[in-house]
């Protein structure tokens, strides 16, 4: 009967583990800047790019950003594409309105971290 119970109790623990990875439209994630040259999961342009754009700031104008879930997107080989835009409404770098990302890629290498 306790191995049952234990069992039952795994199992619950496992299934609200994981109904909290799932993204929903308008929910607010954090931008952190990795410690390698530039982001991997999150379509930002590269630095290069924003450096012949005058902005000579790179990525520390992104770091720890609050975003919101604009759209989400599901890929036929279940990969979750998410589309991010900031919370106060201005720009990425003065000259992208929307990102996209790979929610569960960003969030696994600390790019994107979950605000409760």
């Amino acid at each position: 009967m306790k191995k049952l119970l234990f069992t039952l109790l795994c199992f619950t623990f496992l299934l609200s583990a994981s109904a909290h990875n799932e993204p929903k439209v308008g929910d607010i994630l954090t931008v952190k800047t990795p410690s390698a040259e530039g982001f991997n999961h999150i379509d930002f342009p590269k630095a290069n790019t924003l450096i012949k754009r005058g902005i000579v700031t790179g990525y520390k104008s992104v770091n720890n950003e609050a975003v919101v879930i604009d759209d989400i997107e599901t890929e036929d080989n279940g990969s979750t594409t998410v589309t991010l835009k900031k919370k106060d409404g201005s720009k990425f770098f003065g000259i992208l309105n929307k990102v996209k990302a790979n929610y569960a890629k960003a969030i696994g290498s600390g790019e994107l971290v979950v605000i409760k």
